[in-house]
């Protein structure tokens, strides 16, 4: 099958641009052929080695916008969408291709579609949404409902449940989410052996991450033996990068803290993160019950045990003993659990490998995209 993967982020971050590589790349190893389709501004920050077509419209993006400037963005957003969506219904029924995948949705895309032609459309179009939280939950509900009559569009939800909060729909599919796994690198892996042990915290630097708070945690704790830790952050917010940079001159005198503040992907990202023993999440921002973190899956495909908030999608712990949680927020608590977790780590690593090999039997990327198409409607159609 032709499937097109419309993606409409301008500025996306690692995860983004891993999530559609997964999709791609599984696609691809399945037969199909793919196509990357972009607003007309956009240019594809990696490549896939796939075609690449641009749409009429350009992506907006906030960053840097006043508050009453993006009230006007979001308004011009709402109309290139639509834009985009009626080009997509168009080129579908010339036949450039047999399905749509629409990899990062949210319910306003689902709003937006309700005022096109896309959603008559005779291909499968697939909207991809990660994570609905209690807030969303009734506009989510509302726009869906609303496509129930027109059998080829298919939501999917990706989450760690088996229902959104009690409500289903005809039309909406819950799946889990992918693991992210090494890619271009030689790897594979190892129960961690090596003195001193050396954590990693990772990603977009947001001041919802609490990295000071994870930071004064990790400098007053007593370990057995050694530890080092690397932190890497890349902030996209001019106050995140001031925030980000004050971090750095705080704690800059600690010998066993290395910090990186610039982005790094492909397998630049790759090797930063098989590099370390273990991961820490201290993020304690409530939306990430309901939305997955892209750096616990990350954790889990490259098999390495981490230390998280409680509110960082609990099912994960619940299910496979991989590692271990605080309570979001409490210096004390993440100060007694980080101990515990490091000065274990040894006694457990062996075990924590059986469990990430269980783990990665379920959200294996080739596994997801299975599904991803059996939910959408396309494998009935191959």
């Amino acid at each position: 099958m032709n499937i097109a993967l419309f993606e409409q982020i301008i500025t996306p971050g690692g995860h983004e641009l891993e999530f559609d590589r997964i999709i791609i790349e599984e696609l691809k190893s399945l037969g199909h052929s793919v196509t990357l389709y972009l607003p007309a501004n956009a240019a594809p920050l990696y490549d896939y080695k796939i075609p690449v077509k641009h749409l009429p419209g350009e992506g907006i993006s906030y960053a840097g916008v006043s508050k009453f400037a993006k009230l006007w963005l979001t308004a011009k957003r709402e109309i290139n969408r639509c834009r985009w969506f009626n080009t997509l219904h168009r080129l579908a029924l010339a036949g450039e291709f047999d399905a749509i995948i629409i990899p990062t949705a949210t319910y306003r895309y689902l709003r937006s579609l309700n005022l096109t032609r896309l959603k008559q459309s005779l291909v499968p179009v697939i909207f991809v949404v990660h994570g609905v939280n209690p807030g969303e939950a009734p506009m989510f509900f509302r726009y869906a409902e609303k496509m129930v009559r027109y059998p080829n569009i298919k939501i999917i939800v990706l989450t760690l449940g088996k229902n959104l909060f009690e409500h289903s729909l005809p039309n909406v599919s819950c799946i889990h989410p992918p693991a992210y796994t090494p890619r271009d690198i030689r790897w594979q892996p190892c129960v961690a052996q090596g003195r001193p042990l050396k954590i990693g915290f990772f990603g977009q630097y947001r001041k919802e991450k609490n990295l000071e708070f994870f930071l004064n945690a990790f400098v007053s704790a007593k370990f057995k033996f050694p530890v080092r830790l690397l932190v890497q952050g890349a902030a996209f917010k001019p106050e995140d990068a001031v925030e980000f940079n004050r971090i750095m001159e705080k704690y800059r005198s600690y010998e066993q803290i290395e910090f990186c503040s610039r982005g790094l992907v492909g397998a630049e990202w790759q090797q930063a993160v098989a590099g370390v023993d273990a991961i820490v999440m201290p993020y304690t921002a409530e939306r990430y019950r309901y939305h997955w973190s892209g750096m616990l899956f990350t954790a889990i495909g490259y098999y390495k045990p981490f230390i998280a908030a409680d509110c960082i999608n609990p099912e994960i712990l619940e299910n496979y003993n991989i590692g271990c949680s605080f309570a979001a927020g409490n210096a004390d608590s993440l100060k007694m659990e980080l101990e515990k977790f490091v000065n274990t780590y040894y006694d457990k690593a062996e075990f924590y490998q059986h469990e990430f090999c269980r783990a990665n039997e379920v959200f294996a990327p080739e596994v997801f995209v299975r599904n991803l198409l059996k939910a959408g409607g396309v494998l009935a159609k191959i």
